[in-house]
């Protein structure tokens, strides 16, 4: 009887282990299962990932700029720049540019001297102050990605010298937040059409008629259309002639409205300014209206190849175009402010000659319509620019050769020429 219990036991023992075993092979029958299928999902997503690369555009070589930036908090950082270096020869028909003149490192039609002597020698000048260096944000928030960018270089800088270490304070350029279709801050006149600014090896060519500003605002872009609020400034030109009067005064912003738009043929703008013409100060209280229209656009003629051009008119335009060779006003005999009126353009054929060499040649001009029972006759009448340029790709810098000659004439006939030799190379990063 003994026996026959044990052995009972013995078999409720064995069918409960093998219950249990049973049981083990199905839990590992289903994880293997559940393994299985995971590993034909990722099998699948593997497949789909080579084939979306495989199917996608190669990506450039160049760096991202996620690659040149890091991470502050929630902002992405970028940034860039370039390391410039221009050297100068200048000959001057009729006077010299001082020591620290910044007409030494780039063309400013309104400086050209008028009724001196040259020394008849031509001067030389090394210079690095247009390097450039700039910082770009991109922040999510919950009202939105607000972007942004600093940049700054070296030119117009107060200290510095030739004499030891050449030791040059930067200069802000642009200072601006945007968040949607609104920017703040320090930026490009919305009067001014950059997209036609010539290419050149020195800082800047054929600034006679040319539309160039950079200043504080607010603007509002939607779709082709910009509507801009912009600092206020006023120069005046004494009743009877004299030096220049930088007025600071105005209780009101200037304005602008601009509408872009483009297609295969390139890329045109139309522009109106308009602004109060204000100064207070030595007997003078004084107000005018002034303001300015400007057409202008870049046309491609082929691949890196384009024709730009800019057109402007105006009352009272003044430091807008030309880098203020003509001021915005003169003060008559009453005290009060008369605008002055401007035309003025430019021209300038950038053509591709393959493997990263180009040319650009172009003509530029500014007229002023002078009262001269206002002004006097030692005022600026007319400026000229012709230009030309080459460069040519060594690795990553590019070095450009060129050749600018230029006129200043005054409203008593006297005349001055500038013409300038110009090699740079310039490395971006």
């Amino acid at each position: 009887m003994l026996s026959a219990a044990s052995q009972a036991q013995d078999v409720t023992a064995l069918e409960e282990r093998l219950a249990a075993l049973e049981a083990m092979v199905a839990d590992l029958r289903g994880e293997l299962e559940e393994a299985r299928a995971q590993a034909d999902a990722a099998t699948d997503r593997v497949i789909e990932i080579e084939q979306r690369t495989a199917s996608a555009p190669a990506a450039p070589a160049a760096s991202s700029s996620a690659d040149r930036g890091f991470m502050m908090g929630n902002t992405q950082v970028t940034y860039g720049g370039y390391v410039d270096l221009d050297a100068h020869v200048t000959d001057l028909s009729d006077g010299d540019f001082g020591a620290t003149s910044i007409a030494r490192d780039f063309y400013i039609s309104g400086a050209t001297p008028v009724g001196g002597s040259g020394d008849g020698e031509t001067d030389f000048d090394f210079t690095a102050k247009s390097s450039r260096f700039f910082f770009a944000t991109s922040t999510e928030s919950d009202i939105g990605t607000v972007t942004g960018r600093i940049e700054f270089d070296f030119l117009g800088s107060a200290s510095g010298d030739e004499r030891v270490s050449n030791s040059y304070n930067p200069r802000l350029r642009v200072a601006w937040m945007q968040l949607g279709n609104w920017r703040i801050g320090q930026d490009w006149s919305t009067f001014t059409n950059t997209a036609v600014i010539p290419e050149s090896a020195s800082f800047l060519v054929g600034s006679d008629g040319m539309l160039f500003g950079r200043q504080a605002q607010i603007r509002y872009t939607n779709g082709g259309f910009q509507f801009a609020l912009e600092n206020p400034d006023t120069t005046v030109t004494p009743f009877g002639g004299g030096g220049r009067i930088d007025g600071g005064d105005g209780a009101f912003p200037d304005v602008v409205a601009r509408y872009n738009w483009s297609g295969d043929y390139g890329a045109m703008t139309v522009s109106a300014l308009g602004r109060n013409l204000a100064y207070e100060g030595g007997g003078v209280d004084g107000n005018a209206f002034g303001w300015g229209l400007n057409w202008s656009g870049k046309l491609n003629l082929g691949e890196g190849s384009d024709l730009r051009f800019s057109l402007t008119g105006g009352e009272g335009i003044g430091r807008y175009i030309g880098l203020n060779a003509v001021n915005g006003a003169v003060v008559n005999a009453s005290g009060d402010l008369e605008a002055i009126p401007v035309y003025g353009g430019l021209v300038a054929w950038r053509q591709a000659l393959g493997d990263g060499r180009r040319l650009s040649i172009g003509y530029s001009m500014l007229e002023a319509d002078n009262d001269i029972t206002l002004t006097g006759t030692s005022v600026t009448k007319s400026t000229w620019s012709a230009f030309g340029a080459y460069f040519f790709p060594v690795g990553p810098v590019t070095v450009g050769a060129e050749l600018l000659f230029g006129e200043r004439e005054l409203e008593n006939g006297q005349s001055g020429t500038i013409t300038r030799a110009t090699l740079s190379t310039k490395y971006p990063f």
